[in-house]
């Protein structure tokens, strides 16, 4: 025997109200209707389904087991309308992020953490790659939102670009490092030690090389290379070995007191880190609302990092061009 599931929850509004007439309010339902109802439902089941002269109504055993399974249902119903509810607002759902591997693990998990503390509903689904991929699964549809730095390419009119942070990388060191006491570091010193390379096609080794290239130097001494973010800062705080990493990730872990900036200018990239979306509206009200929130919280992390880098004493170093020494340095 088929029962119509409304029919059921009509049945679980009845007795949860202990009436009718209530019961018909609850559901947003006329109390004829209602009524109606569980008159053809006793009829096809054969058996009453109140015991008869009691108020408020009370259920023969057989309803009170029929109005289990409708309130299962009627409770499965107003989760789903709650799951519709908090997807359009944005307050649920999953959001599915990707960027460079050390910016994600540095700074965008951070800020992951403090976007959950606020909307626990939403589920994060975090995962790495570089400019080509991110692109690639964007058009795919196998993300909602891409962190990377970027710089004159054109994404197309299918694309967003929202500019978080400019771009800005810094040599780095063990705490302690000799290199730190020079009181004028020149390109023998960059040559003296070995380095740790970025990850292959990585923003940061493209930026190696035109250090290298602008420094007249075919190729550095490379000792360490592949290693996550941990595995990097754990290399070079236990060595003498040198790294290029962007300026916002080192201030991110400076409360590690683990690596330090070697305060020597560099050639800078003309990429700016920002949001990368599907220009079309968002159909994920949770994905727009994660995005926001790194750009807020981008905001004061920006004004933050700025601070530090007016804090440091650069040194001009190799990098000095010959227009820019003084007679007696040339």
């Amino acid at each position: 025997m088929k029962i119509d599931e409304r029919h059921l929850v009509q049945l679980a509004a009845v007795i949860e109200t202990g009436g009718v007439t209530e019961g018909a309010a609850m559901l947003g339902m006329t109390q004829p209707a209602v009524s109606r109802t569980l008159s053809m439902l006793e009829r096809r089941i054969g058996e009453p389904l109140f015991i008869p002269g009691r108020r408020p109504l009370q259920p023969t055993p057989l309803g009170r087991q029929l109005g289990i399974h409708g309130k299962l249902i009627l409770g499965a119903s107003r989760k789903a309308s709650e799951t519709v509810q908090g997807f359009k607002s944005g307050s649920a759902g999953r959001v599915r992020v990707a960027g460079v591997p050390f910016f994600m693990d540095a700074v965008i998990s951070g800020m992951i953490a403090s976007f959950q503390m606020r909307e626990p509903d939403i589920m994060i689904d975090q995962s790495y790659g570089n400019m080509p991929d991110l692109l690639s699964e964007l058009d795919a549809n196998q993300i909602d939102v891409a962190v990377t730095p970027i710089g004159t390419q054109d994404l197309g009119p299918d694309k967003l670009f929202e500019p978080i942070l400019p771009g800005r990388n810094v040599i780095t060191c063990a705490v302690g490092h000799a290199l730190l006491r020079e009181r004028r570091v020149t390109t023998k010193h960059l040559l003296a030690y070995p380095w740790v390379a970025p990850l292959p096609g990585s923003p940061l080794m493209l930026d190696l090389h035109a250090i290298l290239h602008s420094l007249g130097i075919s190729e550095l001494a490379i000792r360490y290379s592949g290693g996550s973010l941990l595995s990097v800062v754990n290399y070079v705080s236990s060595t003498n070995a040198l790294a290029i990493l962007p300026h916002s990730v080192v201030f991110s872990l400076r409360k590690e007191n683990k690596i330090s900036i070697v305060p020597l200018e560099i050639p800078q990239p003309e990429r700016t880190l920002g949001i990368i979306t599907r220009r079309k509206a968002y159909a994920n009200s949770a994905a727009r609302k994660f995005a926001d929130h790194v750009k807020s919280e981008f905001m004061d992390l920006k004004r933050l990092i700025e601070r530090h880098q007016r804090s440091i004493v650069w040194g001009q170093g190799p990098f000095l061009s010959e227009r820019e020494k003084s007679p007696g340095e040339r």
